[in-house]
């Protein structure tokens, strides 16, 4: 699929458009595919590592399944804490009892602060976003807190496995970049993982 919608707002407007119209049933047996194929993959099949996630939103590809597993498998969750200027500040995720629903609508870790700089032990972060293409380049929603995660982790040299999850009709041939526009690693959907980096990207799961 290609992202013809020009502008990245125009692009934008439409992936949300189309997930508007997904039903509750569409999205819990998306939300299940995703942490199965997750789970499986490399970047998360690792035993007592760090990740770095958040909390769906909405009608956002779900995560609370993923972050189930992960944290009945053992693993350090860290979840992001919105700051007044955008930034993101982290928490451990220590259950959905410990969750607490903020103004802003989002919901964030009840526990102690950990630091903006938290994000930088992780082995594997995350992301949330509206698209992706062959490139790795991830379209987000245009708040650019994620864009200041990557930058912080770049600037620590930290090199952890950047992963976006998306449904699988938004993983597109290309969209809209910017020169900071940063790749990631592989993208997760309902039917599998893909993992870009030139010639050798493929798919690790095939359709099921």
């Amino acid at each position: 699929m290609s992202g013809s919608h020009g502008s990245k707002a125009g692009l934008r407007e439409h992936l949300l458009q189309v997930r508007s119209e997904f039903t509750a049933g569409f999205r819990a047996e998306a939300e299940r595919g995703i942490a199965r194929h997750a789970l499986e993959s490399p970047e998360l099949s690792v035993a007592s590592q760090t990740v770095a996630a958040y909390v769906s939103m909405g009608a956002e590809p779900g995560t609370r399944a993923l972050l189930e597993a992960l944290r009945e498998r053992g693993e350090r969750v860290l979840l992001p804490v919105l700051l007044p200027d955008n930034d993101l500040d982290w928490g451990r995720y220590e259950g959905p009892d410990a969750l607490v629903r903020t103004e802003r609508g989002l919901y964030e870790p009840t526990g102690p602060r950990l630091g903006p700089e938290a994000v930088t032990g992780a082995h594997t972060v995350l992301l949330p976003g509206l698209a992706v293409d062959a490139r790795g380049l991830r379209l987000g929603r245009g708040g650019g807190s994620y864009d200041r995660v990557l930058a912080r982790l770049e600037a620590a040299g930290a090199t952890p496995a950047l992963v976006v999850l998306l449904y699988g009709h938004e993983v597109l041939e290309r969209v809209p970049a910017e020169p900071h526009d940063r790749p990631v690693d592989a993208v997760v959907t309902p039917d599998g993982v893909r993992r870009f980096g030139g010639p050798e990207s493929h798919e690790s799961h095939e359709s099921r």
